[in-house]
Order: C-alpha cells, then sequence, then structure tokens
C-alpha cells in the first residue's frame, strides 16, 4: 500500500564517487535495496511568482514548506503522479501525498477543482493552495535514485545521482534531461529515521568521513541560477 502520510527525520550527506562506492559496500548484510532498483525521479516544484516558497526555504527558518508534483519516469497524463507537500518543523519532516494525474493537478491549481477524491490529505493541500493563492511551475528536478530498506526495521536509506534541474519545458511529459547540480561523480545520500540512527550505520558513517551537512536540491538549483543572472 502506498504510503500517504510520513513523519520522520531526514539527514542529508553529500558523498563523492569513492564514498559512495564505500557505502553500498558496507552496506550490504544490513540493507537492501528495494523492488524497484535505481530509478529515474522527476520533481515539478511549484512556487509563487516571487519565488516565496524557495526564498523561505534557502534562508533556513525553523518552519518551512514546499509543494512539488512527483513522477517516476516520463509521465503521461494518463499514468499517475503524486503530489506532495512537503514541511519541515524543528528538524522533523512531515510529509502528504495524494496519487493524481497531470490534467487534475493543471485544474487544482487553476482553482478549478480538487486532486482527487475528497479526504483530509486532499483538505491539507486545498488549504496550501488558498493561502498562496497562485501557486505555478518553478523548477523541475530529476535524479536516479537508488533506496535501500532494512529487513524489519523503519530505517530507509537513499543515494541520488546525477541531480540535475532546468527551468524550462517544466512538464513532467517532456524529458529527463537538466543542468547537473554536482560535480560528476558526487552524489547525495539521504538517511530516513523515525527516531536516530542506529549504531551500526553511525560507524559506518563515521569511518567514511561521511559528515552531515544541508543541501536541498531545489534550493541549490535556486542558487546557481541566481550566481548565473549576477554573472550576466
Amino acid at each position: 500500500m502506498a504510503i500517504t502520510v510520513m513523519k520522520r527525520y531526514e539527514l542529508k550527506y553529500l558523498l563523492s564517487a569513492e564514498q559512495t562506492d564505500f557505502l553500498r559496500e558496507r552496506l550490504k548484510g544490513h540493507m537492501e535495496v528495494d523492488q524497484y532498483g535505481k530509478t529515474s525521479i522527476a520533481s515539478l516544484y511549484y512556487d509563487t511568482p516571487t519565488y516565496q516558497l524557495i526564498r523561505t526555504s534557502v534562508e533556513k527558518p525553523e518552519f518551512k514548506e514546499k509543494i512539488r508534483l512527483r513522477s517516476y519516469g516520463i509521465a503521461t497524463d494518463e499514468t499517475p503522479v503524486y503530489l506532495e507537500l512537503k514541511r519541515k518543523a524543528y528538524g522533523i519532516v512531515y510529509k502528504r501525498r495524494v496519487e493524481t494525474t497531470i490534467p487534475l493537478v493543471h485544474k487544482f491549481f487553476s482553482g478549478e477543482g480538487d486532486i482527487c477524491a475528497p479526504g483530509q490529505i486532499n483538505r491539507e493541500i486545498t488549504v496550501f493552495r488558498d493561502y498562496y493563492k497562485t501557486l505555478v511551475p518553478s523548477c523541475m528536478i530529476i535524479y536516479d535514485r537508488t533506496a535501500y530498506y532494512e529487513p524489519n526495521g523503519d530505517l530507509r536509506l537513499t543515494i541520488d545521482e546525477n541531480p540535475r534541474y532546468r527551468l524550462d519545458e517544466l512538464s513532467l511529459k517532456k524529458s529527463m534531461e537538466g543542468i547537473s547540480l554536482l560535480e560528476k561523480g558526487w552524489t547525495i545520500l539521504e538517511v530516513k529515521v523515525q527516531d536516530a540512527v542506529p549504531m551500526w550505520l553511525a560507524s559506518i558513517l563515521s569511518e567514511g568521513q561521511i559528515h552531515k551537512g544541508s543541501f536541498s536540491k531545489y534550493g541549490e538549483a535556486y542558487r546557481q541560477q541566481l550566481l548565473k543572472a549576477q554573472n550576466f
């Protein structure tokens, strides 16, 4: 059954190619790759015309929120996509997610209707839309993800390769191409836990000199575009 509500800690790390290889090897016996293997994921972020959501986010407040439409591979008008409302408060990530379609999402953001069948999550996302009034496609984030899970546990870990973005052709139906966010070979590790990182994983991260940081794909895309605009 698809998970529609999540509450957890999400810890992020930037890994070199060598650290990525080290981690993959050391995870053997502790975690397993999920049934999907490596998956290309595209997330279309919505924002106000003045980029209010991402401008607030990059200031690193105690509370921040984003909304995005996600697909696994290139989408069509008929394939399922997932509208996600993601909030972070005092280090804890809360996610609300509904399955929908691209035509329904277009109608939703134009104020013509709901995302899908009525429900609490739908109402929360609708309140969010109405609060910000005008939300439009602002940035596409794409990456190739391998997800790991802990058998008989709630620990989840993902490694995102080749994170990239684009600010044109803002449609999940177009392509999976984009401008690289990181130098070649670097990856993004996300550790997702309900409570604390287990000791065995903490030991592996310490041994590999893998240190927690702060990284937002959308935030980095926004930063890079600001630098390009300033240089221009």
